[in-house]
């Protein structure tokens, strides 16, 4: 270990301890080796069930005309479209012209190739941009977005505490959070099925599907080590957001954190 990284934070990457510079690294590895892939697996490991958490979780989100959103760690671009896609229904609801603008903001390369190639993308012209950026520090102005998402995304964070207080920056006064994270099932029982299953079957899924057993078996680890929905209900709090609610999907496998800025 280097003078460097004895000064770094010790966190999590699944079940290991490594610096936080070692987190980035490994966990950019991670989503390049499964880019290619991604959606496919999400649809898989949920049986489609996290289309629909989405579904619920945009419109709480509620996009209007004219206004512009930032989906951090926002990948394959699933949420930035259809962020555009309820705002231009809004829109056409109340005879408002406005157009909405999204960007979807990742930390991985390749991920972003993988959203970008998608033909669905073409609808929206130059109203949906691709930035390669860290969610910790964020190339934007202060008060710059309406809306901020994150889905499936902020357990990968180094320090998500440092993207919380991000999204805060950049949101204008009056501007939504919408964090949609795997979480902790209420009922206990169900929560060791659950991980039962997680452990025994979805990495072996990666591994015929995506030819990546080892990345899978991370992703599981990390929902693992992800804090209840009370715990980082209390974090986003403390990053300057209020009104903040949790929804939970699924018994829990999932959840929805919803805040504004203020």
């Amino acid at each position: 270990m280097t003078d460097q990284d004895s000064k770094e934070r010790i966190v999590s990457f699944g079940f290991e301890d490594v610096t936080e510079s070692e987190k980035v690294a490994r966990v950019k590895g991670v989503f390049r080796s499964v880019a290619s892939r991604y959606d496919v697996m999400n649809d898989l490991m949920s049986a489609g069930v996290h289309r629909l958490w989405k579904h619920d979780a945009m419109n709480r989100l509620n996009p209007q005309p004219g206004e512009r959103h930032l989906d951090v760690a926002g990948g394959t671009g699933e949420l930035a479209r259809a962020f555009l896609d309820l705002a231009d229904k809004a829109g056409r609801r109340r005879g408002d012209p406005r157009e909405a603008t999204a960007i979807v903001s990742d930390i991985n390369d390749a991920m972003l190739e993988a959203g970008k190639a998608r033909s669905d993308n073409a609808k929206w012209g130059d109203r949906l941009n691709w930035v390669c950026a860290d969610g910790q520090n964020l190339p934007w102005a202060d008060k710059t977005f309406d809306a901020v998402t994150v889905s499936f995304g902020i357990r990968n964070f180094a320090d998500r505490v440092a993207g919380l207080r991000e999204f805060r920056r950049v949101l204008k006064t009056g501007g939504r959070l919408a964090v949609l994270e795997f979480s902790h099932m209420t009922v206990p029982a169900l929560q060791q099925a659950y991980d039962a299953y997680s452990f025994s079957v979805i990495p072996r899924m990666g591994e015929l599907v995506a030819g990546d057993r080892e990345s899978y078996q991370y992703l599981i680890e990390s929902i693992r080590k992800f804090p209840d929905q009370q715990t980082f209900r209390s974090e986003i709090e403390g990053a300057g957001f209020s009104q903040v609610s949790v929804t939970n999907y699924s018994g829990g496998i999932a959840a929805l954190h919803f805040g504004w800025a203020v």
